[in-house]
């Protein structure tokens, strides 16, 4: 996710890390800068970043982000070692740290039996999108080499982004997944980094006594707030475990979707026929 911050008469930039950038960086504190505006489309940020310099009265920087990111990367030498056999290509970090490491290694190579690639934006979205756990180490994550030929031969008949140029900022500008945010939020703190699985569910009988307080006392603004946290510690502890938590809670659904039974003393009762 990029981020368009403005520093309270001082600039307008843009970062994926506000905390590193911002605050440790640059000194400032939250309340002395204000994000603007967040997407994970570096052509639309890019472009963006440089009309609202221009229309809050600041210098508008000679290179954009987008070709500063890219010439960075030239400059720096790639950092991931690939695994590649017949079958798959697997990448040396969890899921969940997969986008920070492509992002930061945008011109990465990648050779297999099907042909050779190299990672630009697009492709980067698609190996965030349909790369697994491995179930060797769930430390590293893979894709399947054909689907990734697939997808590279596809790239070009039709659109899978929006271009700025053609649609209204509106329609271009894209929501956060409010669960990358909290993962984006748990990897500043430093949750990934300290914390495991464990400290995680320990964590989650404490949301779960909230909430269960929450009920018995009908307090409602508490319900929420219960509710929210153990969505929150949820998602860390799938992050942890390498996982996503919108693919956990999308396999629950697709076992009990088609599930037959019947409401019993409150409770759904499933059918063992």
């Amino acid at each position: 996710m990029y981020f368009i911050y403005h520093v309270f008469g001082k600039k307008i930039g843009v970062t994926r890390n506000l905390n590193k950038r911002v605050t440790i960086e640059q000194g400032y504190l939250p309340g002395e800068y204000e994000v603007l505006e967040c997407s994970d489309n570096i052509n639309y940020v890019s472009k963006r970043e440089a009309e609202l310099q221009l229309r809050h009265g600041y210098k508008v920087d000679r290179d954009s982000y987008k070709d500063l990111i890219i010439n960075k990367t030239k400059q720096k030498k790639n950092t991931m070692v690939l695994n590649v056999t017949e079958q798959t290509t697997t990448f040396p970090c969890p899921v969940n740290k997969l986008k920070g490491n492509l992002m930061d290694n945008l011109g990465l190579k990648i050779e297999t039996s099907f042909g050779k690639y190299i990672v630009d934006e697009e492709l980067a979205r698609w190996i965030i999108d349909n790369a697994k756990t491995s179930m060797f180490n769930i430390s590293r994550s893979y894709v399947y080499n054909k689907a990734l030929n697939e997808f590279q031969m596809s790239r070009g008949k039709k659109s899978t982004t929006l271009e700025y140029k053609n649609y209204p900022e509106e329609v271009n500008k894209e929501v956060p997944n409010v669960y990358d945010l909290i993962r984006q939020w748990a990897d500043n703190k430093g949750i990934y980094r300290s914390g495991d699985a464990k400290t995680q569910f320990i964590k989650l009988q404490e949301e779960t006594g909230e909430l269960a307080r929450a009920i018995l006392k009908n307090d409602r603004a508490e319900l929420i707030d219960a509710i929210g946290d153990a969505v929150v510690v949820l998602t860390n502890l799938a992050a942890l475990e390498g996982l996503k938590i919108e693919d956990c809670v999308t396999s629950a659904y697709d076992v009990i979707k088609n599930r037959k039974g019947k409401m019993e003393n409150g409770t759904f009762v499933k059918s063992t026929l």
